[in-house]
């Protein structure tokens, strides 16, 4: 017999396993990202939304291109995968403007800058109007209104640009705020769980203006992972 016994200890070696294991488990850290285009000239007092449900690569959530990896990450619209549970522990909102107009039948440019009166007006608007919520096929759960979920980074507040006859003018976006954060219990969602992201907005939410731009609300969910990996 060869070996050490520590102080401390019973002096039996410890146990192990007269087989291999079957699986192992694998944790890691992922965000899952969608994004929704609200049309230039288009209502949306009262109006739904449903991100998470237009997998990449497939056109919908107010696209009429297909979704390209700045718009979202997912590989099944509206599904977690099978043999994957994710945890989510935060969620992210920006809300920009589009240039190029999708609506109107060309390819809209994610991000421009928002600095014109009316933009600005229409980035308050969908802040103060708009809510976040959860939909799980028969169950929908509250979030926060999108004032309270931020961005969690990227550019905010005024940045000088020539213009006249005022001189300079600002851009702005929504993107300083912070996360908004499940402290301490995490949304599961077990593998091959539905869900989505519903965007809703309030009976006082003006219109997006017929302005030759679009905007686009982009929600990101921050979470852990755990998949199994067969082995034997």
């Amino acid at each position: 017999m060869y070996g050490i016994i520590e102080q401390g200890s019973t002096g039996l070696p410890p146990s192990v396993p007269f087989s291999q294991p079957k699986n192992l488990f694998r944790y890691g850290e992922q965000t899952l990202w969608s994004t929704q285009l609200l049309a230039s000239n288009s209502a949306i007092a009262n109006a739904s939304f449903r991100l998470f449900t237009t997998p990449l690569g497939q056109q919908g959530q107010g696209f009429l291109n297909a979704l390209s990896i700045g718009e979202t990450n997912l590989k099944e619209g509206g599904r977690i995968t099978n043999g994957i549970a994710y945890d989510v522990f935060g969620i992210a909102c920006q809300v920009g403007v589009a240039e190029g107009q999708e609506s109107a039948g060309t390819v809209a440019v994610l991000g421009a800058p928002i600095d014109t009166a009316a933009e600005i007006d229409t980035l308050v608007d969908i802040q103060s109007n708009g809510v976040l919520k959860w939909d799980f096929t028969q169950t929908q759960v509250d979030i926060a209104p999108i004032q309270l979920v931020g961005a969690g980074g990227g550019l905010f507040g005024s940045v000088s640009l020539s213009s006249e006859p005022l001189g300079t003018i600002g851009a702005m976006n929504n993107g300083a705020g912070s996360v908004w954060l499940y402290r301490k219990h995490p949304v599961a969602l077990p593998g091959s769980s539905t869900f989505s992201i519903l965007l809703q907005f309030g009976s006082r939410a003006a219109a997006i203006p017929d302005n030759n731009v679009d905007f686009f609300v982009k929600v990101a969910l921050l979470g852990y992972y755990k998949n199994v990996i067969e082995i034997g």
